[in-house]
């Protein structure tokens, strides 16, 4: 993880093994408009961190980085055939 210009960035393959997706397939699916995402700043006792949440039609995977950009949470809630349910876009959810 790294910020520029107060945004967090994270490499594309960290996001593609969260997704379950090979990278090739990430990048089209991006492109598409078929993964989609949201960043979250901490604020009170997790100011300075950032949790970044990243969806593909059947797959959550969630990142939560320190204030240094360190990786301290990851997690990934997989609803094989099943559409992702919409209550799963919402920020905190």
């Amino acid at each position: 993880m790294e910020f520029e210009n107060g945004a967090v960035q994270i490499v594309a393959a960290v996001v593609a093994d969260g997704l379950g997706l090979a990278l090739p397939r990430l990048q089209r699916e991006m492109r598409a408009g078929r993964i989609t995402s949201f960043a979250e700043r901490g604020i009170d006792a997790d100011f300075g961190g950032h949790r970044l949440t990243f969806f593909s039609a059947h797959r959550r995977f969630r990142v939560v980085v320190d204030a240094t950009g360190a990786i301290i949470q990851r997690s990934a809630v997989d609803f094989g055939d099943s559409l992702l349910p919409k209550s799963v876009h919402k920020p905190g959810g």
